[in-house]
């Protein structure tokens, strides 16, 4: 069978890449295989292109990364009961290989898709939109008038936590690069917006907090504002620290913690959190509940061919896009 990857043989920069034949097997027990109609890409694939530590495995070399994807099944190994051929369905989990034109997946960590979502918007939204149901709703479960800071809110995973966020009520504070992002962040939910290449938030959420601070803070930039982000938690607050785009934190000294009102921090992940299958398709369908009611609205921000991968790479680490970016395997 004909199949096409982006392949790396090294770790490093964007221009690893390689557009070559990748074998794709038939299914084992347990497994599906899958036709993807579009490919997600996470800032997280960054970490594992360049080889920083992250707790999701990552395969020897040489590899396809990779970790959303969406597309409809094309056969099926034995024992399998989450899907059939013909359904469509999303995923956005380990193991690594979404950045190809098919592959092989174990079953149950499919979702079937429904009708009203297409798979670019699926590849969009699987990851990002995961992410947010468990840190919206069981990291901190965000409740009316609750006021919540999301950094990086112009961003593809930013826009769904600030949409989702407000659609429960809560006050939200966005903290973006740029004018236009702000503008872009105000649109999708966010009630104040700081531009931190220019000011700085902590003033701004004290300003709104009335000098309370917020019960969580959604911190995704990582060394560059870990620190000033607990200056933005009230006592008892919870610091979600989910990403370090800007380089890992320096360690957190419990004391410290203490001593600014018996904080909480908390390194989430996905994986953890949708462990057990019925917590992943019960937060899919949560998911899929307000986007399809319109609560929530998926951007994407663009859409590139799949041979064309260290293009995004590069643009997502120079801080370039805005929204989702999606990648089309056959194009």
């Amino acid at each position: 069978m004909s199949n096409k990857a982006a392949v790396i043989h090294e770790k490093g920069p964007p221009d690893v890449f390689r557009w070559e034949d990748w074998p794709v097997g038939e299914p084992g027990p347990g497994e599906a295989l899958i036709r993807h109609g579009a490919v997600g890409v996470n800032y997280i694939d960054t970490y594992n292109r360049r080889g920083m530590p992250h707790p999701w495995p990552v395969p020897p070399l040489p590899l396809v990364l990779g970790i959303e994807g969406a597309g409809t099944v094309e056969a099926v190994g034995e024992g399998v009961t989450e899907c059939a051929v013909g359904d469509r369905v999303t995923y956005a989990s380990p193991p690594h290989g979404a950045y190809a034109q098919r592959r092989v997946m174990p079953a149950r960590r499919l979702v079937r898709l429904p009708d009203g979502i297409s798979d670019e918007d699926a590849a969009a939204m699987t990851l990002k939109g995961l992410t947010a149901q468990y840190l919206l709703r069981r990291t901190y479960r965000v409740q009316p008038g609750d006021p919540v800071l999301v950094h990086a809110a112009a961003g593809g995973m930013g826009l769904i936590l600030c949409q989702w966020a407000r659609h429960l009520g809560a006050t939200v504070i966005g903290t973006v690069s740029t004018d236009e992002k702000a503008e872009l962040a105000k649109a999708h939910g966010a009630d104040h917006v700081a531009v931190y290449s220019r000011e700085d938030f902590v003033p701004l959420v004290m300003e709104v907090t009335e000098g309370k601070g917020c019960p969580v803070v959604y911190e995704s930039i990582g060394k560059d504002t870990f620190t000033r982000s607990l200056d933005c938690l009230r006592p008892l607050g919870i610091m979600a620290s989910y990403g370090h785009a800007s380089g890992a934190p320096d360690p957190v000294d419990v004391v410290e913690l203490g001593a600014r009102g018996s904080l909480f921090v908390t390194r989430p992940a996905l994986m953890h959190y949708m462990e057990e299958r019925e917590d992943l398709v019960g937060a899919a369908q949560e998911l899929f509940d307000v986007v399809s009611s319109g609560a929530v609205t998926i951007t994407i921000g663009d859409r590139y061919p799949l041979r064309e991968v260290a293009d995004v790479h590069r643009a997502i680490e120079e801080r370039r896009t805005t929204g989702s970016m999606v990648l089309l395997p056959f194009a």
